[in-house]
């Protein structure tokens, strides 16, 4: 029997596998889809071939770790992400191995690349003198300076995620009584997240933009929907300008999640209990939301000063006299 080519197993594992049979949600498939596409254009490069001629012999092992070493040299990206992307191609694998068991060693050799160790920092966030430097950076007397400045604004008062940020359409805003956004997070869970005054006024000036009336709440320049790289793109662009009004920026990297741990952190430092914050950002456990205390060095500096010794003397124990003790038990 003839092997099935490459193309046909990539689509089958998309329209069989993750839509038809996993009912995978849009954040899952968008995350595989941008992996393979990140693959392919990789593999075009090194093989001189273009995708839809690939065989599925040529996706071996040392190809995909080339194409995890490229993405981390060449777009930065974190351990984390990389194993994000092994994920992905993990999947794809194990379909394989099902409909095509003749490959089962090169199948194998690819499951066995080890996912990359890092270590777990604390998680980079912005304060308030940062965050209005940022939003102060966007010409708002055009269209992108207005765009950007309200995506902006959004992110960091709502802790959306990018996925759910670039999604959103006009129908998802609801700015009367209790204005607020909705959305869909990972999942497949939809939540509501109340939006400020500032933010509302943001949008409602956004709203008005005479060729602001299509499917996207943030469209691109054609239209069509804002990919990460082009939300990346204009933080690193804004955060040059805002670097000359607030230094400290300038040893802080800016994306869009470290504006949605901002966020988490401001609530956090209000008094706002841990299980609100871990509805409000959408997270599956609370034990997610616990890295912000980690984080939150002011709230481990009240815990101290209420251990402390109110002369800020600490004194050795030393044990009771054993007669003096015996009176003290009668």
């Amino acid at each position: 029997m003839k092997p099935t080519s490459f193309p046909t197993l990539l689509e089958r594992f998309f329209m069989d596998r993750l839509m038809r049979q996993r009912q995978a949600s849009p954040h899952t498939i968008g995350s595989y889809r941008d992996t393979f596409r990140l693959l392919l254009l990789f593999a075009k490069r090194r093989l001189r071939k273009p995708p839809c001629q690939l065989t599925f012999e040529e996706i071996d092992a040392p190809l995909i770790v080339a194409f995890l070493d490229d993405l981390e040299a060449t777009r930065k990206i974190s351990a984390r992400s990389r194993n994000l992307r092994l994920t992905a191609i993990r999947s794809f694998f194990n379909y394989v191995a099902y409909e095509e068991p003749a490959h089962a060693l090169q199948i194998q050799r690819v499951l066995a690349i080890p996912n990359k160790r890092y270590s777990k920092t604390l998680v980079k966030f912005l304060d308030r003198r940062e965050i209005d430097a940022l939003l102060s950076a966007p010409d708002r007397g055009t269209w992108y300076g207005r765009r950007d400045y309200t995506l902006m604004l959004l992110a960091v008062q709502t802790g959306l995620r990018l996925s759910e940020l670039t999604g959103l359409r006009w129908q998802d805003l609801h700015l009367g009584t209790g204005a607020h956004v909705r959305c869909m997070g990972k999942g497949r869970k939809e939540r509501c997240t109340p939006l400020t005054k500032q933010a509302v006024m943001a949008l409602k000036t956004w709203l008005r933009e005479s060729d602001n009336q299509k499917e996207w709440l943030f469209p691109s320049a054609h239209g069509g929907r804002l990919s990460a790289d082009a939300v990346q793109g204009l933080l690193a662009k804004y955060r040059q300008p805002a670097c000359r009004v607030c230094p400290s920026l300038a040893k802080k990297r800016v994306t869009p999640h470290v504006l949605r741990h901002t966020l988490a952190m401001e609530l956090l430092q209000s008094g706002v209990d841990l299980s609100v914050i871990a509805l409000w950002l959408g997270h599956e456990s609370i034990e997610t939301t616990h890295i912000y205390l980690d984080a939150n060095l002011a709230l481990k500096e009240k815990v101290l000063a209420k251990t402390a010794q109110r002369d800020g003397v600490w004194r050795p124990f030393k044990a009771e006299d054993s007669l003096l003790a015996f009176l003290k038990s009668l």
